[in-house]
């Protein structure tokens, strides 16, 4: 952390203490508008699944379980009360807003933080006309009473420490406030200027997102149209540069998705609502043909037939974008049709006990040294120790291509660089690997090297008789063969966290060597079996 980003965390301490002042609560207070006179359109599906269950709990943190604190508190799943479309679901989602007011009118360090808040109020005003259109008249006093207090809020602590898609969050919020507010248009003046400032500061030219998460990415994206949709209506002109930056973050969207049309799960990312990734590609208006690289934001995909094969060939994202960052340079998944086979464990924003181990090198398809993570996480949760380069190169077209890449993340501790060669081919039918390591400085003890591969759960898996190689089954029936040479292969346990807070059983293939010389290089293929 530099010194000036610990002078701003000093800052932000102190004013939150006055936040929960009763003189900085008295003055939230001001005129109200009774009424929105915008209504942003709300084109993202719900999950009328999860909305059903949402219909049977009141408004608490230990009621609603499965989702972070944040996610509780910014309100976006009232879009799956929605999608129920019945008229007790629309009491049902009025009452969660109005316990919510009832219980966090004042500031509250968690529900007021500014990224919430905002998505709070963008969610609010862009479903109003589902929950709060037929209230009463005590119910929308209190309403817009809440909002404007909110907004007010917002107003003054953004940015802040924010950063990211977190300012995007935010921006969204404060402008939908200052166009569907009467007398409340310095708000999205405000808005507007941030928006510019944060497109020229953090736009990736490949569309990217600097966390490199993919459901950042989302986030993201999801905001732009939001905020694009919002000022179109208004009759407002939209920036330029904004058009471009979502087409482009739409593109690198499309480069995530597996062949079930979920995100690959690579830092802090879930494999995402199938319905409303379809639908922020189609608001993004991207097309055309998938890229293969994303260059800023560090992937490579290599697409040969059925075949689907994502690489992360990138560096650790910096402070603080690095907070969710994985430990798992050179990771990757591949995938054959709609199945997933090598994937990443993911990740449970929800469950902090799970948090930082899912982020660990162990749960990736990726490479250990001595159970070592290739990144420090510390105990702020951002990390310290990491790869000083990571280098990629990349040969052939996607019916038949090699990348090749390495990372020095392990020289601090054991000075070894790590090399993975990845080949994808013959229609997608045939993926075969390198892993090598090669000591900088000569080897002064021996280690223990670890390459894992885990298994989606839909796999099944078996080691043959011989316990030389394992056997795939995959859900569309085809029979696949893992082989290698030069390590000690076993068939463990792993678990899957690709939606929400469940983890699921799987298994995960594990090659394991000691390292007694300057170099060890491991090799692997995984095959389609002849049907």
């Amino acid at each position: 952390m530099t010194s000036g980003a610990f002078l701003n965390t000093l800052r932000d301490r102190a004013s939150r203490a006055a936040y929960g002042s009763f003189l900085y609560n008295w003055t939230l207070k001001g005129a109200v508008a009774p009424r929105l006179l915008l209504k942003p359109a709300d084109p993202w599906p719900g999950n009328a699944d999860r909305g059903r269950f949402l219909c049977t709990e009141v408004f608490s943190p230990s009621a609603l379980t499965g989702m972070s604190v944040q996610e509780l508190h910014a309100f976006e799943w009232l879009r799956d009360v929605r999608a129920v479309g019945r008229e007790a679901a629309r009491r049902h989602a009025r009452t969660l807003v109005e316990s919510w007011i009832e219980r966090y009118n004042a500031w509250d360090e968690r529900a007021w933080e500014p990224e919430t808040t905002g998505r709070r109020i963008a969610a609010w005003i862009a479903l109003y006309d589902f929950f709060g259109d037929s209230a009463d008249e005590e119910f929308q006093r209190d309403f817009f009473d809440s909002l404007h207090r909110q907004a007010r809020h917002l107003s003054r602590t953004t940015p802040g420490m924010l950063h990211g898609v977190g300012v995007l969050h935010a921006v969204r919020g404060l402008l939908f406030a200052g166009l569907a507010l009467e007398g409340c248009e310095s708000w999205a003046e405000q808005a507007v200027t941030l928006l510019a400032r944060h497109l020229n500061r953090q736009s990736l030219a490949d569309g990217g997102v600097e966390s490199r998460s993919p459901t950042d990415l989302c986030g993201a994206l999801r905001c732009l149209i939001d905020i694009r949709g919002a000022l179109t209506a208004a009759g407002q002109p939209v920036p330029a540069a904004l058009h471009g930056r979502i087409e482009a973050a739409g593109q690198a969207l499309r480069f995530f998705r597996h062949g079930d049309r979920g995100l690959a799960l690579f830092n802090g990312a879930q494999e995402g609502d199938a319905a409303l990734l379809d639908a922020l590609v189609t608001q993004s208006g991207a097309s055309g043909r998938i890229l293969r690289t994303l260059p800023r934001m560090g992937y490579e995909r290599v697409m040969s037939g059925k075949g689907i094969l994502i690489v992360d060939v990138g560096g650790s994202p910096a402070w603080p974008e690095d907070g969710a960052a994985h430990a798992a340079p050179l990771a990757f998944e591949f995938g054959y049709g709609r199945d997933r086979v090598f994937v990443s464990c993911g990740s449970a924003p929800a469950r902090q006990d799970w948090r930082d181990m899912l982020r660990g090198t162990a749960a990736h398809t990726a490479l250990s040294v001595d159970c070592r993570n290739a990144c420090e996480i510390r105990a702020d949760g951002h990390l310290g120790r990491r790869p000083g380069s990571v280098v990629a190169s990349r040969t052939g077209q996607d019916d038949a291509a090699l990348v090749e890449a390495s990372h020095d993340g392990y020289v601090p501790v054991n000075g070894m660089v790590h090399r993975r060669r990845l080949y994808l081919g013959n229609r997608g039918q045939d993926l075969r690997g390198e892993d090598a390591l090669e000591a900088t400085i000569g080897l002064s003890r021996s280690a223990e090297v670890t390459a894992r591969f885990h298994l989606h759960p839909s796999v099944a898996a078996s080691l043959t008789s011989s316990g030389a190689d394992v056997l795939l089954r995959l859900p569309g029936g085809s029979g696949w063969r893992f082989q290698q040479s030069g390590a000690r292969l076993s068939l463990e346990t792993s678990v899957y966290v690709g939606d929400g807070a469940t983890l699921r059983k799987t298994r995960q293939i594990v090659l394991s060597a000691p390292m007694e010389s300057d170099r060890l290089c491991l090799k692997w293929a995984l095959r389609k079996e002849d049907s």
